[in-house]
């Protein structure tokens, strides 16, 4: 059942919720929420009811609230509509203690651990193996004419990056690769492919956490990979179990990459379908040996224009409380729309324009709060690598599909699409190198 709001004379019908039309362009049907029922409660495609909250202001509140739990043990949901509610294999109890399933002070802790590897210092040494992944991909098929940038390019990208920051050996990595698009080939389902695929990440992290252990020096070394320094942690009484450690590097890539493949391509969309804002960042880009200050305001702006993350992460009221002045009783799922709250006008001027230049843009594209992005640096590094390396290197890059013939990945909380085919002027230079 979905409580719709009361009809109000001269107010247009409420818009049709996850459909596919719906999943190709929501902006207007969240603009309708925003104005006539922004926080209101409907019934999701898995049959559960939550809460979507859609004004910036409620938004922002709400992440930084910590009376929403993150944790679903807090869900009062009948006995049928029971785990629909996490990514597939996460209500197993071994993967279920990582960052996006807990509150304080399991979540300091955690994320105490796990913040070294994210900070500005560490991701700037990080900046050269991204540019090299970037090139490397691009040499796969710059020489070609066209290309998927879904498959051959943003996919990738982030998967060899986490990876080499996790420090899965690059013999395994392309095993990641395998498994990790599976579960974003078919992330609703969780059962087949995708829980064998989720089976298998899991059993070689734990192997390799068992390898890694037994081969780690008395002293870390500078640059030490993540599960390294989660198990030398452990080792040190920092208390992380096994299970917390790999369910903690299972999350790492799994959101890790999916968010940047949307970033990437849903970024390149953008500026394919608005030339002049494309154009003026490609003249940034060439001009006088290079100005990265737009690219900087770019990638902002992308994030909060088509951010790769449409609805943040499941959350649960652990008592009564008041959001946007609706009651939202204790045990009802709250889900704060991120794609919403950026598009409001309320907050940004001209919202529903891309304006690569904006200032203004404290957008919410990567949260809020203590469960603000861990790995957001990290992410904002490979997308201003990959669309500067892409409009320099291709600079006639193009779409080669109707927009409206393209489709998005269907799911609740990323958003992104399936393929995104491009056309191009072939690069005399480009190559096919083998292993990445």
């Amino acid at each position: 059942m979905t409580n719709q709001p009361r009809p109000q004379a001269d107010v247009p019908p409420a818009p049709e919720l996850f459909t596919w039309e719906f999943a190709t362009d929501p902006y207007p049907a969240y603009a309708w929420l925003r104005e006539h029922a922004p926080v209101h409660r409907t019934e999701l495609p898995s049959g559960v009811e939550a809460w979507l909250v859609t004004r910036y202001a409620d938004a922002k509140e709400a992440l930084a609230d910590q009376r929403l739990s993150k944790n679903p043990a807090h869900h009062d949901e009948p006995a049928h509509a029971r785990g629909k509610t996490g990514i597939p294999g996460e209500r197993k109890a071994e993967l279920m203690t990582h960052l996006l399933n807990i509150d304080p002070p399991d979540h300091t802790r955690l994320r105490r651990l796990v913040s070294k590897a994210f900070t500005p210092r560490r991701v700037a040494e990080f900046a050269p193996r991204v540019q090299e992944l970037t090139d490397r991909l691009l040499d796969r098929f710059a020489g070609e004419g066209e290309a998927d940038l879904i498959h051959d390019f943003a996919f990738p990208l982030p998967i060899y990056a986490i990876c080499d920051l996790l420090g899965v050996p690059r013999e395994d990595q392309d095993d990641f690769r395998d498994w990790a698009g599976m579960m974003i080939r078919h992330g609703g389902g969780p059962r087949g492919g995708v829980a064998r695929s989720v089976k298998k990440m899991r059993g070689y992290l734990l192997e390799l956490i068992h390898r890694k252990r037994a081969e780690l020096p008395a002293r870390p070394a500078p640059g030490e990979d993540l599960i390294s320094g989660l198990i030398r942690a452990s080792d040190h009484g920092e208390h992380l179990t096994e299970n917390e450690a790999a369910a903690m590097a299972f999350i790492l890539l799994f959101a890790g990459f999916e968010t940047t493949v949307n970033l990437i391509g849903n970024g390149a969309y953008a500026l394919l379908t608005h030339p002049e804002q494309r154009a003026r960042l490609q003249r940034s880009l060439t001009e006088d040996g290079g100005d990265h200050s737009l690219l900087e305001t770019g990638i902002e702006e992308l994030l909060r224009y088509d951010g790769p993350v449409e609805l943040a992460t499941w959350r649960y009221a652990t008592e009564p409380l008041r959001i946007g002045g609706q009651d939202i009783a204790p045990g009802d799922p709250v889900l704060v729309v991120l794609a919403a709250a950026d598009r409001d006008p309320a907050r940004f001027t001209d919202p529903d324009a891309l304006d690569l230049s904006r200032r203004d843009n404290q957008h919410l594209g990567y949260g809020h709060g203590i469960h603000y992005c861990l790995g957001a640096p990290l992410a904002r590094l490979e997308g201003r690598t990959a669309l500067a390396t892409l409009l320099t290197r291709l600079p006639d890059l193009r779409l080669a599909a109707n927009p409206a013939e393209l489709r998005w990945r269907g799911g609740l909380i990323m958003r992104g699409l399936r393929t995104l085919p491009v056309q191009f002027a072939p690069e005399r230079s480009g190559a096919r190198p083998g292993r990445i």
